[in-house]
């Protein structure tokens, strides 16, 4: 049974040739299962610990979620999806986009003034 949140068959062929593949000898949750249940939590903004039993193990998506927010295949993952499947970016959460070092704000201690063309005319 596929849910809403699922990744599509587009979108899984985007995404699947993108991800690591080194197998540690344990039987491994599928990929795409445990994308889809990224995918969900990124999409409905549920805590981690509700995450639908049908998407595996939370710690294990969890974990592959942290993982290869390191490797920096997230950011592969929204380039290639940016490039191939512009309409599955409403599924990329706003953590994996980096922004400038100056988006969250101005330097400490600036101020506006009306010379800065923010202030009175």
């Amino acid at each position: 049974m596929t849910g809403r949140h699922d990744v599509s068959d587009a979108e899984w062929a985007v995404i699947s040739p993108l991800l690591p593949n080194k197998p540690r000898g344990v039987a491994r949750v599928d990929d795409r299962r445990v994308i889809s249940g990224i995918f969900y939590i990124l999409r409905t903004g549920a805590p981690w610990r509700d995450l639908p039993e049908r998407y595996g193990p939370r710690t294990t998506v969890y974990n592959r979620y942290n993982r290869w927010a390191k490797a920096g295949v997230w950011l592969r993952i929204f380039e290639a999806l940016a490039e191939k499947s512009p309409s599955s970016l409403h599924l990329i959460d706003s953590s994996i986009v980096r922004a400038h070092q100056h988006a969250a704000g101005g330097k400490k201690g600036a101020r506006i003034t009306p010379s800065d063309g923010l202030g009175e005319a």
